[in-house]
């Protein structure tokens, strides 16, 4: 501690008087170090204490979710609005999941309010459009999984007791301090701009029973373009990679048969997007062939 004390008696009768009053000075120093050190020691060996997690609101007591209206569309249109929406969806029934069949019913029903807890499912029930062959491989369920959509605001079955009834007042959700109301959603609420919004496309030809382009979509060539360079970004093949490049490519050439703007050029960017799949993943073969053979027939009608 820098002070030395002597051992021998010549130092002991030539030490200072003062040192005697300096004495409870050094013991106090000391002491100091000793409980620094100490509480440095238990410092180092105590670990901090686990934070508290935050409280996590149970889905029946979130906004819920409003199933929208997805009959009458197209089966690749129909998908795509409900994944906007929050929902995963399932085809049943003899028709299959292909891009240009048609939704004839849906459940839940349009309009209905469910617990938003992880994707509520949408059971759809397509009839098929006689004048599209079915190629390819139908999608007949979301390429992430789901769980069975709930109603909003329809209790659990209760064994029966000889309580009051309960009152028919439905429970304020509860709020955590100082957290802010989250905003209900609405299925009126607009979608978020995909693309600039343009009326100026012009069909490349009339095709009986085919749907208007929808205006608030992205163009099938620009649609085509992000897909060429979200396959650049993703060189490794994974589920989820191979799903949204099918979702895509439905698209886009479903879109194209419909007789959409400029449809021969978005294929001819999805046919080469289709080769650097089959370089980079292994597989895209098949999809390749589809794709040529729409515009062959796309180039044949707009002429």
């Amino acid at each position: 501690m820098g002070v030395e004390f002597g051992t021998g008696d010549a130092e002991e009768s030539c030490m200072p008087a003062g040192f005697l009053g300096r004495a409870p000075r050094v013991t106090l120093l000391v002491a100091v170090a000793l409980l620094a050190t100490a509480t440095l020691t238990f410092a180092a060996t105590s670990t901090t204490p686990p934070t508290t997690p935050a409280a996590v609101v149970p889905a029946t007591e979130r906004a819920p979710l409003v199933v929208p209206d997805v009959r009458r569309q197209a089966d690749v249109f129909a998908k795509g609005t409900l994944e906007q929406a929050g929902f995963a969806w399932r085809v049943r029934g003899p028709a299959q999941g292909f891009a240009a069949n048609t939704v004839v019913a849906q459940t839940p029903a349009a309009g209905a309010k469910v617990i938003a807890d992880r994707f509520p499912i949408v059971v759809l029930r397509l009839a098929q459009n006689g004048s599209y062959a079915q190629d390819g491989v139908p999608e007949n369920a979301s390429p992430y999984e789901g769980r069975r959509a709930r109603l909003f605001g329809v209790p659990k079955a209760k064994p029966k007791s000889k309580s009051k009834p309960e009152s028919k007042a439905k429970p304020r959700p509860k709020v955590r301090p100082g957290a802010k109301p989250k905003p209900a959603r609405s299925a009126a609420a607009p979608k978020p701009a995909q693309e600039p919004a343009t009326t100026k496309r012009p069909a490349a030809f009339q095709r009986a029973g085919a749907p208007r382009e929808p205006l608030d979509e992205a163009p099938l060539t620009a649609r085509a373009d992000r897909l060429a360079a979200w396959v650049e970004a993703h060189p490794t093949r994974t589920r989820a990679g191979v799903n949204h490049w099918l979702y895509q490519h439905n698209w886009i050439v479903t879109g194209a048969r419909f007789g959409w703007w400029r449809g021969d050029r978005a294929l001819r960017t999805l046919i080469a997007v289709d080769r650097r799949v089959q370089e980079l993943w292994g597989l895209g073969g098949r999809s390749e062939r589809l794709a040529r053979r729409a515009l062959t027939e796309v180039e044949a009608r707009s002429r």
